[in-house]
């Protein structure tokens, strides 16, 4: 709705909702890298985002998705110990690239205490990279290992029917949701690993 003849018309993202361009010139004027997280319905995606004049420029990212292709997840992409997992692969490759320090930009979504967004960030932390989080709404250790997974399936396993829907994609990938915990920590090994001389860094 115009408001006078020196009305200027947001730009269309702005608009859309789609970017906070204050914060956005915020993060730019820091000078260093943003670790980008973005969250679909079945996948993590973690990025290390440098700002140039050109446009941005991708310095290391990770998919979810290779976590199964790559590294032998068979939980789905889009829970709280894959988050992780994510982050973890993406800042070992940032840290291989030479980066040492990102500013988090979460995007759209909300800041919510413990949510999958901050189980990423928790993942670049642990690989060694330099993120400014505050340790209040990062997921406990056992949320990111998916303890609180395999215990509701435990739970839930005494009614078989429903069991077997909640869990139909561990199920169908061979995993018991109730060993999650540990295939957690055998995924973790192999990628820590396979970046065996970036991680000792």
């Amino acid at each position: 709705m115009a408001r006078g003849p020196r009305y200027r018309v947001p730009r269309r993202r702005r608009r859309e909702g789609k970017t906070n361009y204050y914060k956005r010139y915020r993060m730019v004027l820091s000078g260093k890298p943003r670790i980008v997280v973005c969250r679909t319905l079945n996948y993590i995606w973690v990025q290390i985002i440098k700002a140039e004049e050109t446009g941005d420029k991708t310095i290391a990212a990770a998919h979810s998705r290779e976590l199964s292709k790559h590294y032998g997840w068979m939980a789905p992409g889009d829970n709280t110990p894959a988050a992780y997992l994510t982050g973890l692969l993406a800042g070992l490759r940032a840290l291989k690239a030479g980066v040492r320090q990102a500013v988090p930009d979460i995007g759209l979504h909300r800041p919510v205490r413990g949510s999958r967004v901050f189980a990423a960030l928790k993942g670049a932390l642990d690989a060694g990279l330099s993120v400014p989080v505050s340790d209040e709404v990062i997921p406990g250790e056992d949320r990111i290992r998916g303890e609180h997974i395999a215990s509701w399936a435990s739970k839930l396993a005494e009614e078989p029917e429903k069991y077997e829907h909640m869990f139909s994609r561990y199920l169908k990938a061979g995993l018991q949701p109730q060993n999650l915990p540990s295939h957690f920590e055998e995924v973790k090994n192999r990628i820590l690993e396979a970046y065996r001389e970036v991680s000792k860094q």
